[in-house]
């Protein structure tokens, strides 16, 4: 069994009036948007995405390293 506990946020009026009017719309409550949303937001932070996968492999490879003697050098080569 879950325990479920309350929780607040602060915003802006205009926010939650616009998103309670689109959780109406959809018929969804707007609690369960909000769980979906940080379910979502959990996921993403547990899994890398395409790019950052790409980028691992390409590191593990030896492809696109750069080696810099400090931080300007690497935003140099970079073009940052």
């Amino acid at each position: 069994m879950t325990k479920e506990v309350q929780m607040s946020i602060k915003m802006e009026t205009e926010l939650r009036d616009e998103f309670m009017a689109a959780a109406a719309i959809m018929h969804r409550p707007a609690a369960q948007i909000v769980r979906d949303l940080m379910r979502s937001f959990l996921a993403r932070q547990k899994m890398p995405n395409a790019k950052t996968i790409s980028t691992m492999q390409s590191v593990d490879n030896g492809e696109d390293l750069y080696h810099a003697k400090d931080a300007n050098d690497l935003f140099r080569q970079l073009g940052i």
